[in-house]
């Protein structure tokens, strides 16, 4: 037991009390308290022995990093002596001597950490109080073990040393008028930095196969738990075994009849709960675990130094394993196999805050998409209170991108933005608008972190050996913080960082041999969401890089309809293979056809609703581009409109359950996917409610867990949000990050009675005048056929284009529209009837210039 007594008085409280040199009587207030930080090695105990022989007991904290921190109020003057042991034995520098002087004695006294304790590389700060004294010259002199070891700076008060470069007892030597102080010289104890730890994990658990069998599709939708004997209940993996059975993975701990459920929405299957026996022969017993190596007694550094350890007969269970000494060890833990000789390059950028965003003021994000087309994008910003308005999307240089908008109110914004009307890498993108002050240097809001920070791109995805490869990082809702950077693959990576200092950067990185790349990406040296990335480059295009995609269907055909997309080989030798991949994971063959030359038909059919891949190779080889992304289905899922709310989300205790809704109302149909990280797997189930669906879990241990909600792959705003749990531990705590999740196939749901709930027009801004048209069919239009003309708006801003034309008898009885690309169209009308018409074009609430047209036929 150690004891923290209260009776220290800090200096400031000293001077107040302090009247003409004479001390006011106070009995808790006659020493200064001793405190020294940072003593290498935890401790689990020591004492302080002072002038008289009596022993004391001080307050020991341990810092968590490999040094203890000790406080200590003394009861009477003279020399002291600390002696700090772990395990029976010394600490560095131990035992430390350190003089008391009473506070209120009139003589000039020194005091303070660095006239007992230092550490090498450090400074070591005390302080000099010459208050009514008298008068005099302070002489302060250091001795370094017999050599000089002279002051950095000399004032009133306060003293700092340059720091030793070597551990060992040093002298210190402080004199006023020609004569030492009292406990002048001190002896200073500087000891090394202390001793280093490394630390791997590595799981095992056990394979149980149940009845009947399951397909890829299914595994999906469940989610299971184990309960042993004593009523535990905890999360397990499920799996698709080789024979096709569903087979569970668990960490057994209890002997035992053990109850496994496997529920999808909420409600088990056939033969759930099934019944599973633990025998003594598969817990885990560490006393079973057999160690044999030299190096287990007497190592050699800078070369590799060897051990085993055998777990055949000590059940199933995870195996931990730290190495603690003068300096930190690389542990390389071998299960099977042999080494990947993979090589890694790692980059580490510091990422400064980005000025907050206010109402009212211009707000931009930019990213950079090469090679596509800027007519193809689009981008709105949904206000926190469910306005929706588009934005200003314009090129700033080539392949970048800025979002511009101007928010109207505080909170969370959501900017959506979608290239062929998918959302790109990244998007939704959440953007706050807030007034928050700091508080403090280096302080952020609650809520900032590594979670806060969204990267997408190609580069994260594929990539083509000696070609760059690019992606972006948006760290804005992250605050300030390091990012680090590191590839890992079969070649070395050559990295390339560009800071747009508006919250996000593109990065670019350059890797010689083709392979398979782990791309990481860590802020505070914490893993982002999605972080590592596993990434293919593929060897030099070759001749495939002469292939082009001529012509892809329009995004939204119907299923079951036949789709045709043509390719051109331009010249290129060699053979063409296309494939298409269903949302479902099932991959079909492609009908190719010659048509002309280098010109080929691929032909398909989509049987199900959702993003299809178009996968087209040349010489086994994808062309630029490919696996090309085709979405079919009119009502895509759109992950913008998805919210999150609940206390499921805010904090929760372990072993009790907590929820949070998933509300999917004007959503469309989609995949639900949620995923809980933490110190251990939490049970967790998903079931069907009005408003859209509930997600229960019980976490099992105290600490932070990160929920990430993402609808048809990609993250909703907000996601993942940062948990933390309270209470006692249930379950032993991982020694890595555990993961559990449920995926749901989600219906379409609308919210009932609510009259607030309706469609929202966008705000526009936008000018008719700027509007252009002209064509033969804004004068003249001819019986029975189409008659044309074009509508220019790309400087007339945003907004919805209105065509009707009216005759002398009815309206017209067809009027074709087409969008060709950055607000120009292409309109159409047939008339069946002679006489005179009415062509009216607007834009938005506007009549273009020279509407409404007179037209004869």
């Amino acid at each position: 037991m150690f004891l923290c007594f209260p009776q220290a008085q800090s200096e400031e409280a000293f001077q107040q009390t302090k009247v003409n040199g004479v001390q006011n009587s106070s009995p808790k207030a006659d020493y200064r308290p001793v405190q020294l930080s940072n003593i290498p090695l935890p401790t689990t105990g020591g004492h302080v022995t002072d002038a008289t022989g009596k022993t004391d007991v001080p307050l020991i904290e341990d810092n968590r990093d490999g040094t203890v921190s000790v406080r200590y109020s003394p009861k009477e003057e003279g020399l002291h002596e600390l002696q700090v042991k772990y395990n029976a034995e010394h600490v560095q520098g131990s035992p430390f001597k350190f003089h008391v002087d009473s506070i209120a004695s009139g003589y000039v006294t020194a005091y303070g950490s660095g006239l007992v304790h230092g550490i090498t590389g450090e400074p070591c700060n005390f302080m000099i109080s010459t208050k009514d004294a008298g008068a005099g010259s302070s002489t302060l002199r250091g001795l370094e073990q017999g050599g000089d070891f002279l002051p950095r700076q000399q004032g009133r008060h306060g003293v700092g040393l340059l720091p030793a470069h070597r551990p060992g007892e040093y002298k210190v030597s402080v004199k006023f008028a020609e004569k030492h102080i009292k406990g002048s010289p001190y002896s200073v104890k500087i000891t090394g930095e202390g001793r280093k730890r490394n630390q791997i994990s590595v799981g095992s658990q056990s394979e149980v196969s149940l009845p009947g069998k399951v397909t890829d599709s299914d595994i999906k939708t469940l989610n299971a738990s184990i309960q042993a004997p004593s009523g535990l209940e905890e999360p397990c993996f499920l799996k698709k075994l080789p024979n096709g059975h569903l087979g569970i993975s668990f960490t057994p701990r209890e002997v035992g009849e053990h109850l496994v459920s496997v529920k999808r929405m909420g409600v088990h299957i056939a033969n759930s709960p099934f019944k599973i026996t633990v025998g003594e022969k598969e817990v885990g017993d560490a006393a079973k675990v057999k160690i044999s190596g030299k190096s287990l007694s007497e190592g050699q550094t800078h070369k590799e130094n060897k051990f085993s350890i055998d777990t055949r007969d000590a059940g199933y269970g995870g195996l931990s394993l730290s190495i603690e000494g003068p300096s930190k060890a690389d542990i390389q833990c071998k299960v099977t196999g042999e080494g990947t000789n993979n090589q890694t390059e790692r980059i580490k950028r510091q990422r400064e805050a980005v000025p907050l965003t206010e109402v009212g003021s211009q707000c931009r994000l930019t990213f950079k998409l090469p090679g596509i087309s800027p007519f193809d994008l689009g981008a709105t910003v949904t206000s926190p209170g469910g306005v929706t308005e588009a934005a200003d999307l314009g090129e700033v240089e080539d392949g970048l991108y800025g979002v511009n908008f101007v928010p109207k109110e505080l909170g969370v914004h959501t900017v959506s933005v979608k290239y062929q009307e998918m959302h790109i890498p990244g998007s939704p993108f959440q953007f706050t608008v807030s007034v928050w002050v700091c508080g403090g240097v280096g302080r952020t809001p609650e809520g900032r972190g590594a979670h806060r920070v969204h990267s997408g791109g190609p580069g994260l995805e594929r990539g083509e050996q000696g070609m760059p490869s690019e992606f972006n990082v948006w760290t804005r809702e992250a605050g300030a913080g390091s990012l680090a950077i590191s590839v890992e693959g079969p070649s070395k990576a050559e990295i390339d960082f560009k800071d747009r200092k508006d919250g996000s950067c593109h990065v670019s990185y350059i890797v010689a041999e083709p392979g398979e790349y782990r791309v990481g990406i860590k802020f505070n040296d914490k893993h982002i969401p999605d972080s590592p990335y596993k990434v293919y480059i593929t060897p030099s295009l070759g001749e495939a890089r002469k292939v082009e995609l001529a012509q892809l269907p329009d995004q939204g055909s119907m299923p079951n309809k036949a789709q045709s997309l043509l390719v051109c080989k331009n010249g290129a030798k060699g053979t063409l293979d296309c494939k298409f991949v269903a949302p479902s994971g099932a991959e079909e063959d492609c009908f190719t056809d010659l048509l002309d030359g280098d010109l080929y038909s691929v032909r398909f059919v989509p049987k199900e609703i959702g993003i299809h891949y178009v996968h087209i190779k040349f010489n086994g080889i994808h062309i630029p581009g490919s696996p090309f992304r085709l979405r079919i289905g009119k009502d895509e899922a759109d992950p913008a409109a998805v919210s999150v709310s609940g206390k499921g989300l805010e904090s929760c205790v372990s072993g009790h359950k907590t929820d949070f809704i998933v509300d999917t109302c004007n959503a469309g149909a989609g995949t639900l996917a949620v995923t809980i990280d933490g110190p251990s797997k939490v049970s967790m189930d998903c079931t069907e409610v009005e408003e859209g669906y509930k997600v229960r879990y019980t976490p099992l241990v105290p600490g932070d867990y990160y929920v990430a909600v993402k609808y048809n792959a990609y993250h909703v705003v907000g996601s993942p949000w940062k948990v933390k749990c309270t209470g006692e531990a249930i379950a032993d705590k991982a020694t890595i990050q555990e993961s559990s999740s449920v995926v749901v196939e989600t219906v379409e749901k609308t919210k009932h009675g609510d009259k607030t709930q309706h469609s929202i027009i966008p705000k526009f801004h936008s000018d008719a005048t700027k509007v252009t048209s002209k064509g033969l069919g804004l004068k003249k239009a001819h019986i029975n056929r189409q008659n044309n003309f074009t509508v220019n708006a790309s400087g007339a801003g945003n907004n919805i284009l209105y065509v009707g034309v009216y005759g002398p008898k009815s309206p017209c009885e067809e009027v074709y529209i087409k969008h060709v690309g950055h607000n120009n169209y292409q309109v159409g009308y047939v008339i069946r009837d002679k006489g005179n018409y009415v062509l009216i074009v607007k834009w938005g609430d506007d009549h273009i210039p020279g509407s409404p047209f007179h037209v004869e036929c």
